[in-house]
């Protein structure tokens, strides 16, 4: 049994997370000790139980210290199974995350898997359904996976109550990845997404949003949100030939509209400021579709430490190798 320090490196549920990842795909028994060791709130919280849960539904898995609260977990999975699943985390915890886990199992199974989930699709500290659905799904199709996502209602925090669903296609090969290269900007737009608030506030973030990008009124929008409760977000989109940039901020009590639509913006600037092609988020997602399929290579901004984190657990499980390299100021070069 491979014993895993959930202490180490940015030390939160992300580890938890590509542990189990990784113990399904190689058939790896595992015990995971001193879970979110770095978190105000140590131990399983509910959205890291239900990922769990949705890692032994799928594998067919032997579990104890499954509850929440927990600090050590032991995960025993079985084989793969693809087919229909539905996750619910039961509260307004992010689902995107529990895609992820289970996403790469699946992508490697012997058949199709149709999975639905109910709870967060826009939250703070995790990707939205967009960004997953325009950045990191796109990059997953160029190597083979095919992946067909639906939004259905959204779920921003604290109500919760999204639902979505997603057609996972496998593929017996999982091919190198290669952004080196962005290309030619295709495409951009700013997506301003409410629910439930006062008109005041979309407003104010599309004017900062006009004063700060310079972009034109036709390539900026407002919409509604079909949601069980309230919520707000900021999308900065750049479509490019080889890829796709999302950039997003949600809004937050406390937190002004001109400071979250500016925060959108800072970011997106330091995307464009050089010759990265895969953004800071982004970045650590890619980590374990290269893993389990054949590598490959692509330039991003400096790794976060989530990406450190990512590699470094991954190399527990196998004896590929990334390489993290330094080029320029604020531009690096991950390969495997």
């Amino acid at each position: 049994m491979l014993v895993i320090d959930g202490s180490q490196g940015e030390g939160g549920g992300q580890i938890l997370r590509t542990s189990l990842t990784m113990a399904m795909v190689t058939g790896t028994d595992i015990k995971i000790e001193n879970i979110r060791a770095g978190r105000a709130k140590p131990g399983l919280m509910r959205q890291h139980l239900a990922c769990l849960k949705a890692a032994q539904a799928i594998s067919g898995a032997d579990v104890s210290g499954a509850k929440v609260g927990s600090t050590s977990v032991i995960f025993k999975p079985a084989s793969i199974e693809p087919g229909e699943y539905e996750f619910s985390v039961g509260t307004a915890g992010s689902t995107m995350l529990i895609f992820q886990t289970v996403l790469p199992a699946l992508a490697t199974a012997n058949g199709e898997s149709r999975l639905r989930f109910h709870g967060g699709t826009h939250n703070m500290m995790a990707p939205s359904f967009d960004f997953i659905s325009l950045a990191f799904v796109p990059v997953l199709k160029n190597v083979g996976v095919d992946i067909d996502m639906n939004l259905h209602r959204h779920g921003f925090y604290p109500q919760g109550g999204g639902e979505w669903s997603v057609l996972i296609k496998p593929s017996a090969r999982i091919k190198p990845l290669a952004l080196v290269e962005a290309g030619e900007l295709v495409s951009k737009e700013a997506v301003i997404t409410s629910a439930h608030i006062p008109a005041h506030i979309a407003a104010r973030e599309m004017d900062e949003l006009v004063k700060r990008c310079g972009w034109p009124r036709e390539e900026m929008r407002a919409e509604s949100a079909e949601c069980l409760g309230s919520g707000n977000i900021v999308s900065l989109r750049l479509h490019y030939q080889h890829c796709s940039e999302v950039v997003e901020h949600v809004g937050k009590v406390g937190i002004s509209a001109e400071r979250v639509a500016r925060s959108a913006v800072n970011d997106m600037r330091r995307y464009q400021a050089n010759s990265a092609v895969v953004g800071e988020h982004l970045a650590d997602q890619l980590l374990l579709p290269m893993a389990i399929g054949e590598g490959g290579v692509f330039r991003t901004l400096r790794p976060s430490l989530h990406a450190k984190t990512n590699r470094d657990v991954i190399h527990l499980f196998t004896d590929k190798r990334f390489m993290f390299e330094e080029l320029a100021k604020d531009l690096w070069e991950i390969r495997l």
